[in-house]
């Protein structure tokens, strides 16, 4: 398979009145090509600023950052990122935000928007073409932002609780949509949640962090046969585990 993604003695933190903030400190991790890989671990503990810095949003105080064994750096095409809260621009129809990337890249309308369309057959969004944002549903409005992130055919996609709006349902739905589009595709994801259950229905692998400044306490190894029994006792004992290592870190 391949290391795909390396990080190396990451390390960033801030500026601050009494000198330096610390957030996170001397992060290895390599993902492999193809995998899901999840990071759990407490609220603040610098999950999302470690995406960041692999998106080019923000730079490493110190450390190493390599993708396909060249360095990474700034904002890289090969890299896509989903957020959270969806980020679609209201005054775009559903088909001109999937197809958006494309036009920032020069892509000709007739083929971004044939490429736009194939996703929206795919993704199950046929005649919503033509609606705003503010006429769908949570999981419609995080079909539409996965779908314009991976129309640009990242080498790696960062996802960033990218179900953690969603209502419970909505969640389980998006979660299986997800695994169905990445065993079509085989997208290197990077998954950041909090929540363990989710982590552990989704990934290969788990990186388990702990409290700023944060370090990698534990990678967990998943290795479950898909589609998963959520309450299958080996998932559970993963659960507990990582729960268990979680409530460690608060004591």
């Amino acid at each position: 398979m391949g290391t795909h993604l390396e990080l190396r003695g990451l390390t960033k933190y801030y500026a601050h009145a009494d000198g330096e903030l610390p957030v996170l400190a001397d992060i290895d991790l390599d993902i492999a090509r193809g995998q899901l890989v999840s990071l759990v671990g407490p609220s603040g503990c610098g999950k999302t600023t470690l995406l960041r810095i692999i998106a080019g949003l923000e730079s490493a105080s110190t450390g190493d950052l390599r993708l396909d064994g060249q360095p990474l750096t700034g904002c890289d095409p090969r890299v896509g990122l989903v957020f959270q809260e969806f980020a679609l621009f209201p005054w775009r129809r559903l088909i001109a935000n999937i197809d958006v990337g494309l036009e920032i890249q020069g892509v000709p309308k007739a083929r971004r928007r044939a490429a736009a369309r194939e996703y929206i057959r795919s993704f199950g969004l046929e005649g919503f073409e033509n609606k705003y944002p503010k006429e769908l549903s949570g999981g419609m409005k995080q079909r539409v932002a996965i779908a314009r992130t991976l129309i640009a055919n990242p080498r790696i996609v960062l996802m960033d609780e990218p179900f953690g709006s969603l209502d419970s349902q909505s969640r389980n739905n998006m979660q299986n949509f997800l695994l169905r589009i990445w065993a079509e595709r085989r997208d290197t994801i990077l998954f950041v949640t909090h929540n363990v259950d989710e982590a552990v229905y989704l990934s290969d692998r788990i990186a388990v962090f702990g409290p700023r400044p944060s370090r990698i306490l534990q990678i967990f190894d998943v290795s479950l046969d898909r589609p998963r029994d959520r309450t299958s006792p080996e998932a559970n004992r993963i659960r507990r585990e990582i729960l268990s290592l979680l409530h460690q870190t608060e004591s």
